[in-house]
């Protein structure tokens, strides 16, 4: 692999990107080290509250000068340049999403290249922004609701897809007109930060987007508690955004959180085998499972069950892991030891439950990476912790059904509702399924697309609200209602007790 960006002979310093400029972080410093060599990369530092602070407090003088008073057409005119600036600077964000967070190069820099598309979209909806009218209320009577942007938004983003996810917040919050502070993963923050001097290139005022760095329980639970925020923007895990949402609460504040899967991908009899196939190993073990879309719990209709279960161990056996610049490989590092060993205990759950290992298991350290290869679990039933809870890892498991009615059964058995998807030529299973999987995004014949116009986000425990799409723009504003009358006004109380 080939990659045009000379990366630093040593460990970046990464301060925070506050009212325009760098500013030094005045906490602890962090090392973040690469998952695949175990050599620093980037160095961090924790922010105090009291920096957050500083950085709020721009965000909301920003708001309420020249951000906040900026029509669409030059919110849409910031976003489009910063689209291209993101491309221009594709190798560098490339380079530092795959040495913090674990990815293949290929698929770090397809995701960079996705995420200047969510700009550019979201360019659209700066430019779009409208409200209704309500004319039949009355010939002297006119009504109209506007909408309008909360103010300055929290943005909390997790370590799996760092520059998307960001992608899928921050350039709708900006196109809604609010300002914005956002804290990435302690992780996987580098390529978040480099967005400042894009931003700041593309002409966004100074502190209308500020990044601040640092652990969730510091420098987060800081940013989520400053009451100069009016909404809280969050992905990571349902512990976490319930904690998040309880804070919001607190300082009643809007919430919008994306949250945790265990995403059911059906197949039934009469479907495209080879395409379901490929799009099963897709879902199960990109970014090494470590997604929170990932179709890890695979349901297969009886008829074609031990074909395709032999199809796709075979195929997952031959999945290249390892070297994360190879251009063959598909699964990479394992982020940290922490989320190695959590994937490691789900693993032994499940041989002690009695699931079959049918696949992997298999795990390795070397040249300071963690590596788990594709595991796949046969012989699962519903009930069983592998088949109920989010592993986060390259584990796979395979459960059987006989009718439409039991993989629907199966499929809505979790506590999660993020995505679901179903492989089948009969239009009335899809729609049955389009209509009954408790899910936020029902995929058919197809798996992890996910265009800009169309909304995401899920159900039950894996949170509330939508990101991207023209409701991922409204999610960060407001409805005021506004009505005119003209001609005399008809007292109806001093008038009468005159």
């Amino acid at each position: 692999m080939t990659v045009l960006f000379t990366p630093p002979s040593q460990a970046r310093q990464f301060d925070n990107w506050i009212d325009g400029a760098w500013v030094p972080g005045d906490g602890p410093e962090t090392v973040v080290v690469n998952p695949a060599s175990g050599q620093a990369v980037t160095v961090l530092r924790q922010t105090s509250q009291a920096m957050v602070n500083r950085a709020c407090r721009s965000a909301h003088d920003a708001f309420g000068d020249e951000w906040g008073k900026s029509t669409g057409e030059q919110r849409a005119n910031v976003l489009l340049h910063a689209a291209a600036g993101i491309r221009a600077n594709l190798e560098e964000l490339a380079w530092y999403e795959m040495v913090e967070s674990g990815k293949p190069y290929r698929q770090a820099r397809a995701e960079i290249e996705r995420s200047a598309m969510l700009w550019d979209y979201a360019s659209t909806q700066a430019r779009s922004l409208t409200g209704d009218s309500f004319a039949g209320l009355g010939r002297d009577y006119l009504a109209l609701t506007m909408r309008v942007p909360i103010g300055v938004a929290a943005i909390i983003t997790p370590w799996n897809f760092p520059f998307l996810i960001v992608s899928q917040k921050l350039p709708f919050a900006l196109a809604a007109g609010c300002s914005v502070v956002v804290k990435p993963s302690e992780m996987t923050s580098a390529t978040t930060l480099l967005l400042g001097p894009i931003l700041k290139e593309a002409g966004l005022p100074d502190g209308a987007c500020n990044f601040v760095t640092g652990s969730g329980r510091g420098t987060g639970e800081a940013l989520l508690r400053n009451p100069l925020t009016g909404i809280i923007s969050f992905t990571g895990s349902t512990g976490v955004g319930k904690h998040a949402m309880k804070i919001g609460a607190d300082g009643l504040k809007k919430v919008s959180l994306e949250l945790g899967g265990k995403n059911a991908h059906i197949v039934m009899n009469d479907a495209d085998l080879d395409a379901a196939l490929d799009a099963a190993l897709h879902g199960a073990f990109l970014n090494a499972g470590q997604s929170c879309n990932q179709g890890g719990r695979l349901l297969l209709q009886k008829g074609i069950a031990a074909d395709f279960t032999r199809r796709f161990v075979d195929a997952a056996r031959k999945i290249p892991v390892g070297d994360t610049l190879r251009d063959d490989v598909l699964v990479g590092p394992i982020i940290n030891e922490t989320q190695y060993r959590k994937i490691l205990s789900y693993i032994e759950i499940g041989k002690s439950e009695g699931a079959t290992l049918a696949l992997g298991g298999t795990h390795r350290e070397e040249n300071g990476g963690r590596y788990i290869d594709p595991t796949v679990f046969t012989g699962v039933a519903a009930n069983m912790q592998i088949a109920q809870e989010e592993i986060f890892g390259p584990v796979c498991t395979i459960q059987t059904f006989d009718t439409l009615e039991e993989a629907f059964e199966i499929a809505n058995g979790t506590e999660y509702g993020l995505s679901a998807g179903i492989w089948t030529a009969n239009t009335s299973a899809a729609l049955q399924a389009a209509r009954r999987l408790e899910a936020g995004t029902v995929w058919v014949n197809t798996y992890l697309d996910g265009p800009a116009e169309l909304p995401f986000g899920g159900v039950g425990a894996s949170g509330i609200g939508r990101e991207v799409g023209r409701l991922g723009c409204e999610e960060f504003m407001d409805i005021k209602t506004v009505q005119f009358r003209s001609g005399n006004y008809q007292t109806r109380w001093i008038g009468k007790a005159i």
